[in-house]
């Protein structure tokens, strides 16, 4: 069929021409550009999830770098806490140097005190100056805010919390197991009585308790009020006091808790002594459950140990020690301690709460903001009249003039104060760590194990392949021209019509 107003043939081969030199035009743009899809038309479902890999990859570079950041702050709350322990070694040294009565002048003494002054004025610099990009990380200011204390608490610590909705997080603690001193009780009546005429037989026991040890001896008419007034002066080197009632000697540890204990073994008693010991009570320390023996029957050494106290925090089986009962969860990181007077750590049943407004300081360390990646940390001050426990005393204390001055306060409370506050210290340090490497580090590489996973599905859906787009390319190319070719025949088949209308 010959006909001159329509060339089918051309048409067609125009378009496949125009297929041709658009497949070629892709070919160059994706060459051109590195991207398989560079507009919603070359993949739509590949633009899609190409557009919501680019959004989680934002987010996790985003968490990433919050999470570092976490890390940086951490650093430098862990530096100022380290120069802080430094101080407070300095301090139990000269504490220790003061002990000394003889070799040491007043002078001597009292320089030793000026140190620790400047020291305690440092460590008050430290907790105020120590920030991060202008936020204050040691003076308090990223404690937990606590409302709502009942009476019975004598001290709290909120390590960690989280919230829900912003919503106050109540803390509340009931005892199961009275907290307990070690108590241990002698019977002899009003006074010594060794039973015979001989004044040089003596009534000789060695009290042992949490601190240390002494040997006693008391003879024939010593009364149970000189005898407690005895112990008592040296509970400070024993950890054991004593009290009288009744003709009984209590013998206590000064501080509660399963680590503390008050044994005794007789070394030398008269045949004809009459005395015995008499066990407490499981449930009541001032309480006498039975008799243990007579002091001519007991072998050895008889001894009580104390008892931590026993409790939930928001339902959770608490970790007791001594008053203090803790908690670390999810949802909270917190330690609790409870006084002695009734309604406290000594009643079982008893009841006490407080309520976390807010507060600590805040990391998100994850590609959503909600409660779930969110990390509450408190941090308290680390001045010097918060430095210690509430059991003890405050470091501010050691300063001139105060109770736990070293030249003329008490030595063994400075040191009992400066213990705690190195306790202390030590343990916020490691809580930092632990947060740096587990919470934050795993977060960190967690994530950037997701950011890589990430990246790569998203490459493989929107980058070019060049081994495959240049094969395409070289394809488009060779069809371009084996098309031109085809639209040059094309339109030259008409002209074989003038062959007809020339004359025969």
């Amino acid at each position: 069929m010959s006909r001159i107003n329509t060339n089918v043939n051309a048409l067609i081969a125009q378009h496949i021409l125009r297929n041709n030199n658009r497949n070629l035009a892709q070919s160059l743009e994706r060459l051109s550009t590195g991207f398989r899809i560079n507009r919603a038309s070359d993949d739509p479902v590949g633009l899609v999830a190409s557009e919501n890999m680019r959004a989680e990859k934002s987010a996790l570079s985003a968490a990433i770098g919050n999470a570092q950041r976490a890390d940086q702050v951490a650093n430098m709350m862990e530096g100022g806490l380290q120069e802080i322990s430094t101080l407070l070694q300095e301090v139990q040294g000269l504490i220790g140097q003061n002990a000394s009565e003889v070799g040491l002048s007043t002078e001597d003494k009292e320089t030793n005190q000026l140190q620790i002054d400047q020291i305690i004025q440092a460590i008050d610099s430290i907790a105020s100056n120590t920030t991060f990009n202008g936020v204050k990380l040691l003076n308090g200011s990223q404690d937990f805010h606590v409302s709502s204390v009942d009476s019975n608490v004598a001290g709290f610590q909120i390590n960690r919390a989280r919230f829900v909705d912003n919503t106050p997080l109540s803390v509340q603690t009931t005892v199961t197991q009275s907290a307990q001193r070690a108590s241990l009780f002698m019977f002899f009546g009003t006074e010594v009585n060794t039973g015979g005429n001989d004044p040089s037989e003596r009534f000789t026991f060695e009290l042992v308790g949490g601190k240390g040890g002494y040997e006693l001896s008391f003879g024939s008419g010593t009364t149970i009020s000189e005898v407690t007034d005895t112990i008592n002066q040296f509970k400070d080197t024993t950890g054991v006091s004593a009290d009288a009632s009744g003709g009984y000697i209590n013998l206590k540890s000064t501080e509660y808790g399963s680590d503390q204990f008050v044994s005794v073994e007789l070394k030398d008693t008269p045949p004809a002594m009459a005395g015995a010991f008499v066990q407490s009570s499981d449930t009541d320390e001032n309480a006498i459950d039975g008799v243990i023996g007579d002091f001519t029957a007991v072998a050895g050494m008889v001894r009580d140990t104390g008892q931590d106290i026993g409790a939930r925090i928001n339902g959770i089986t608490a970790n007791g020690n001594g008053l203090t009962a803790s908690v670390s969860s999810s949802a909270l990181d917190a330690s609790v301690t409870l006084d002695t007077e009734p309604g406290g750590a000594t009643t079982v049943g008893s009841l006490t709460h407080l309520t976390i407004v807010g507060g600590g300081a805040k990391f998100n360390l994850g590609m959503e903001i909600n409660g779930t990646n969110q990390v509450h940390m408190g941090v308290g001050n680390m001045s010097s009249w918060r430095l210690g426990s509430v059991v003890h005393g405050f470091l501010d204390e050691l300063g001139s003039g105060e109770d736990a001055n070293i030249v003329t306060g008490n030595l063994d409370t400075a040191q009992n104060i400066v213990s705690d506050a190195i306790s202390y210290v030590s343990q916020i340090r490691g809580r930092i760590g632990a947060f740096q490497f587990y919470t934050v580090g795993s977060a960190i590489r967690s994530m950037s194990v997701g950011l890589e996973n990430l990246t790569a599905a998203e490459s493989a859906i929107r980058d070019t392949d060049f081994a495959v787009e240049m094969s395409n390319l070289t394809r488009n190319q060779i069809l371009v021209q084996a098309a031109l070719n085809v639209l040059s025949i094309a339109n030259a088949s008409p002209q074989n019509v003038l062959a007809l209308l020339q004359p025969q």
